[in-house]
């Protein structure tokens, strides 16, 4: 088998908390405004199918 060299893992110079604390508020109005959209959807679709 061939020989592999050392695991290299890229890094960051800092970490940027604003960054990530802003993705995850995203991430979370999304999936509620998502969640709420598909529901909206079902009793829509259950009036109108009936």
């Amino acid at each position: 088998m061939s020989e592999h060299g050392a695991i290299e893992y890229a890094t960051a110079d800092g970490n940027d908390y604003a960054e990530h604390k802003r993705t995850y508020e995203l991430f979370t109005a999304l999936t509620k405004w998502g969640t709420v959209a598909v529901a909206a959807l079902m009793v829509i679709m259950w009036f109108t199918l009936l």
